[in-house]
């Protein structure tokens, strides 16, 4: 079932116990600091049903349709239909919209795809399968939150203190469930979102056994809060001067638990430190959620490309040698980069049970590439712009005074541009890498899958080190 605008919308309205600062936000979708990102979303659920794009971003299966983000892959075709919806998904959001619907649920589906890691002590796999039924069935929006907060990774600090060590743990069993307090960090779209993931991607310590939960909840459960970082949003009252701000801000929510129930039913691993986290890495979660995260980048460097060569349109400078050869360099990353995500199908392999996956390594190694140069394409985009984000009225509001109007125009118009023209695309490129929404973006670029040397880490562990040492030895041994 594909929900429409509406339904998500009302899905959403559900009681959850959300805060910004100190003010219980009753309704997300209506409140200045969220409604901009509520309705961006609700429009994504819309795009999805629209007749065009209805095989694209949907599959059928059994007499019922699906968001393809829950197709589990079966051959190479299967992997590119998903990048495809993916890729729409992305464009819609300029490719800013890190944890969009289909990052979620790629991850789970993800689980699924070797469901067997499960089938020890602490896992349980019908619950994991029943849970994804769900989630496809109702097209539920889940996000994730995997990380402890980061004053809770050091116990020892706690030890002796009288203080609850934060980090989120089973404090309580019961024939029915489990009882849960402390935090999770960094739910991303939680205010927006029908379920949310706990888990842990991290490595646990074999006695962190409490805090080796995870599951699927609801984020209406009693005692369980939202808190939400500060909105940008909020300051973004004019679309005009700040595009993405208005309508782009994903807003991210520590979670907080204060003895919070979960039935059984939603807790698929439990008491078992190392199971937590290969439930995300041995499975396909880690690859499908991430190969989404390299094709959304890609949406983002093509986006940044087009604004790059509209800037220096504007100021005239396209055509000077130095400015053709930085553009020329900027084409050549996005041209790279694409072909990074393409070779991810081309190098694709069958795994167990006949699912097909993306090449991991080829995407760890895109995640590593997207870290790498994110900040620096952007100053360049800077360099390129010059000061002619500062040359440029505070607000668009200088138009509602006809006299300023006139001015404005008269003097800010150049030959191949109006005055409106020329300040719209400006503050669209100021919003994008200069503004608070664009700090709070650029930070995410970097820790999107973790810190540098977890990417790397990554990377480490799965090049065939043995098979490249081999072809230097075989080499050697010829004299």
């Amino acid at each position: 079932m594909l929900k429409t605008s509406a339904e998500y919308l009302e899905s959403i309205r559900d009681g959850r116990t959300l805060y910004l600062a100190d003010e219980r936000v009753e309704d997300a979708t209506r409140h200045p600091a969220f409604r901009g990102m509520a309705r961006t979303w609700g429009a994504l659920y819309d795009l999805k049903r629209s007749g065009e794009l209805r095989d694209v971003m949907s599959y059928e299966e059994a007499g019922e349709r699906y968001s393809m983000h829950f197709l589990r892959p079966r051959s190479r075709e299967d992997l590119i239909r998903r990048t495809r919806a993916h890729e729409v998904i992305a464009d819609f959001g300029c490719g800013v919209l890190g944890r969009s619907p289909d990052a979620g649920a790629g991850s789970v589906t993800g689980m699924t795809m070797k469901p067997e890691v499960l089938d020890q002590k602490g896992g349980h796999k019908d619950h994991l399968l029943k849970i994804w039924q769900q989630l496809r069935h109702e097209d539920e929006f889940l996000v994730y939150a995997i990380l402890p907060p980061q004053g809770g990774r050091d116990p020892k600090f706690y030890e002796g203190s009288g203080r609850q060590v934060p980090a989120l743990r089973v404090t309580k069993e019961t024939d029915a469930g489990v009882v849960l307090n402390g935090m999770k960090m960094l739910a991303t779209n939680a205010a927006f979102a029908s379920q949310i993931m706990i888990g842990n991607i991290l490595p646990l310590a074999p006695d962190q056994l409490k805090e080796s939960v995870t599951a699927i909840i609801p984020p209406n459960l009693k005692g369980m809060s939202l808190w939400a970082r500060e909105s940008f949003e909020r300051r973004g009252d004019s679309e005009f001067d700040h595009p993405f701000t208005a309508r782009y801000d994903e807003s991210d929510c520590m979670l907080v638990f204060k003895d919070v129930f979960v039935p059984w039913e939603r807790v698929f691993v439990h008491d078992n430190p190392e199971l937590a986290r290969a439930v995300l890495t041995q499975t396909p979660a880690h690859v499908m959620a991430n190969h989404q995260s390299g094709v959304r980048f890609r949406s983002k460097l093509r986006f940044l490309l087009g604004l790059a060569s509209l800037v220096t349109q504007s100021t005239g400078a396209r055509d000077v040698p130095v400015v053709r050869e930085t553009l020329g360099r900027f084409a050549a990353a996005e041209a790279a980069f694409s072909a990074m995500i393409d070779g991810q199908h081309m190098a694709c392999h069958e795994i167990e049970h006949g699912y097909m996956l993306y090449n991991r390594r080829y995407m760890y190694a895109a995640l590593h590439w997207a870290m790498e140069n994110h900040s620096v394409l952007l100053d360049q985009i800077r360099e390129l712009m010059g000061g002619g984000m500062f040359q440029m009225p505070a607000s668009v509001s200088v138009t509602n005074n006809a006299e300023l109007k006139a001015l404005f125009e008269q003097y800010w118009t150049t030959p191949k541009e109006s005055a409106i023209d020329r300040m719209k695309l400006f503050k669209l490129a100021w919003d994008l890498i200069g503004s608070e929404w664009a700090s709070r973006a650029t930070s995410y670029e970097k820790f999107f899958v973790g810190p540098a040397f977890s990417v790397r880490n990554y990377n480490f562990l799965h090049c065939p080190w043995d098979r490249y040492q081999e072809s230097v030895r075989d080499f050697m041994n010829r004299y």
